[in-house]
């Protein structure tokens, strides 16, 4: 009994305590703030508020409720009510008020007024607090803050405006992808606005006149009971990866998955295994356009930050590496990357770095193996409230993005577009070439392997392979270069093309690829074979195509072919049939240098006498000068 009477009178002697500690007199009242913030604490925020709310019938000066009234607004995302509460803090206690100045400061940030942003958080530093975490916090406040004054006030051409109802028709649409022809528009629609609720992904088509059509499920291979997040898709729309995180056969929290289309098929998703996934959280992916890079985001312990980008290669047996973590990350956290399809400009967010406050979204450069410096995208994409997604489409002329909107409670997420201003396109746009290969002799779709090299580097870019059904393919071409593309198969005769994209516009291009068995009176052009006017000496540009000629004829050791130089009907009979000999000879003795015997190569040169078009025009007269080779025996 007297223990039991020790206990009740150590129990009044802390409520005692309690009520000294804050502003209010009423026993009642201070019952009722604590017991709403054992609810607040677990994110009950009704119960809590309701709690709050007697408090302050029972004393209209209890300060202390309002602000915690005042916190609860502010993480509801209702800023204006969180705005009128701190003010009602002030007034009640104009006194030490340090935790409503860094709040205030945290607030008007969020609400793009930076001046009052300022004015707060140097109030509250001002205040010498001891918490040092405050501290550090406050200081970025106040960077973001100068920041946002800055540079908020900027002529600025961004114009979002949100994707008709037909594709916002859901609860939550969020992280829009667009595919390289911009005719699929790929998202995750969700089914209500909590964490409970399914997720799936959709896909909209454009019609004949540009506007998207009603979503529809990408594939019932892939949507499932389960929830299916963020996605990426390879530039060709063949590869796909996704977030799911529960449910499926993982490793931790959440995983990847990746599902590859045959013909009009979607197989049945497969994790990415161990040295993507972890046991920590892996999500957000990103391909790039030959779908061999993969950019993601995880948590897992060896990173810089909370949450860092990630980036695994896949090779050349389709297997992916051991991720690297990216040099642009930093020790907070970076979300949301999108590499470009140039594979040169990768868009992220980040709260990490100088900005507007919270998530903003930045853009880097490609240096070599590493990344420059981040660059903020700008206002109004990026405000003081949270943007966490960005796409820009092949092109660079428009960009998408999904926005939560906290005001509308049955309806947060949009998909926005907008176009692109003149001085935040991407420094290298892309086109792309797109079409079927088949078999020559069957004229049936042949899988075969396509290959990118950029001439100037004499460096294999992409690597892609056509459809197993219908023998689509689509290569991207990234500006600024000149370009080999090399059409493979095993027992088919290679097939050179040739592209320049080194500035203006490169419509995209449609082409279908015939590739010849390997038979006596096969013939490829070798497109990437260059000389100067008038002389037989091969330029560096050509050691790509001669590098691959080599490699053919070791894998294809029982061919023999006869290297042939041709030239159009301009200047002198005789001295083109020299011409056109000299130059199949440098390329004969070439191959020799690279190990190629001799009894498998032979050379001749046929002057203008086998042109392929007539030599009525320029055009004309460029195909006719040219290099190939014929197989004589198989």
């Amino acid at each position: 009994m007297k223990t039991a009477i020790t206990i009740f009178l150590c129990l009044c002697s802390l409520l005692v305590f309690a009520q000294r500690t804050l502003s209010t007199r009423s026993k009642k009242a201070a019952e009722l703030y604590y017991e709403a913030d054992n609810f607040r604490v677990r994110g009950q925020y009704s119960m809590a508020m309701d709690l709050l709310n007697q408090a302050i019938q029972k004393d209209k000066n209890f300060h202390e409720a309002y602000f915690r009234l005042a916190i609860i607004y502010k993480a509801k995302g209702d800023l204006d009510k969180a705005e009128q509460f701190f003010e009602k803090v002030l007034e009640l206690n104009p006194g030490n008020n340090a935790p409503s100045h860094f709040e205030l400061g945290e607030l008007y940030l969020q609400l793009n007024d930076f001046e009052q942003s300022l004015q707060y958080i140097d109030k509250f530093l001002a205040a010498g607090s001891r918490n040092q975490r405050r501290v550090d916090e406050a200081k970025r406040i106040k960077a973001n803050a100068q920041f946002g004054i800055e540079n908020a006030n900027k002529a600025s051409e961004y114009q979002p405006k949100p994707l008709s109802d037909t594709v916002n028709a859901f609860p939550m649409q969020y992280f829009p992808i667009v595919s390289v022809d911009q005719q699929e528009l790929i998202f995750t629609r969700r089914l209500g606005t909590t964490m409970q609720h399914d997720e799936d992904l959709v896909v909209s088509t454009k019609d004949p006149g540009g506007s998207w059509g009603t979503p529809t499920s990408i594939s019932p291979n892939i949507n499932s009971e389960f929830n299916e997040g963020t996605c990426t898709i390879s530039g060709d729309g063949r590869t796909l990866i996704f977030t799911s995180c529960y449910g499926r056969n993982g490793y931790g929290s959440c995983d990847l998955y990746i599902s590859r289309k045959t013909g009009t098929e979607w197989s049945v998703p497969e994790n990415l295994g161990p040295n993507v996934n972890t046991p920590a959280w892996e999500s957000q992916p990103s391909l790039s356009a030959d779908g061999r890079a993969l950019y993601f985001i995880s948590d897992r312990k060896d990173g810089i930050g909370r949450r860092d980008i990630w980036v695994s290669y896949m090779d050349d047996q389709g297997a992916w590496g051991k991720p690297v973590n990216l040099n642009i990350n930093t020790r907070y956290d970076e979300v949301s990357p999108f590499i470009h399809p140039n594979n040169s400009t990768l868009y992220f967010a980040s709260n990490g770095l100088k900005g507007f406050g919270g998530f903003d979204i930045y853009y880097a450069e490609r240096e070599s193996s590493n990344w420059g410096t981040p660059v903020n995208l700008g206002y109004p994409i990026n405000t003081g409230e949270d943007q966490v997604s960005l796409f820009i489409t092949s092109d660079g002329e428009k960009g998408y993005y999904s926005h939560e909107d906290n005001n509308d409670p049955g309806r947060k997420g949009r998909i926005y577009e907008f176009n692109v201003p003149e001085d935040s396109k991407v420094k290298y746009r892309t086109s792309y070439v797109f079409g079927k290969v088949f078999s020559e002799a069957t004229k049936k779709p042949l899988q075969a392997a396509i290959e990118l090299y950029d001439l100037a580097r004499d460096e294999r870019v992409s690597l892609v392979s056509s459809d197993a059904v219908n023998g689509q393919y689509l290569m991207v071409l990234k500006e600024g270069s000149d370009y080999a593309l090399y059409v493979n198969k095993e027992g088919y005769l290679f097939k050179s093309l040739s592209f320049s994209y080194t500035s203006g516009i490169l419509e995209p291009i449609e082409l279908d690829i015939y590739l010849s068995p390997i038979e006596a009176g096969a013939i490829t052009v070798l497109k990437n074979i260059f000389f100067d006017v008038d002389k037989y000496e091969l330029k560096e540009a050509s050691k790509t195509e001669l590098k691959k000629v080599a490699r053919f004829l070791k894998a294809n050791p029982g061919v023999k072919i006869e290297i042939a130089g041709h030239t159009d009907n301009t200047g002198d009979r005789t001295y083109n049939y020299q011409l056109s000999e000299k130059r199949a000879a440098s390329v004969y003795r070439y191959l020799e240098s690279e190990g190629i015997p001799g009894k498998m190569l032979s050379y001749k040169g046929f002057g203008p006498d086998r042109p392929v078009v007539e030599n009525n025009s320029d055009a004309n007269r460029q195909r006719n000068r040219r290099i190939e080779f014929a197989i004589i025996s198989p």
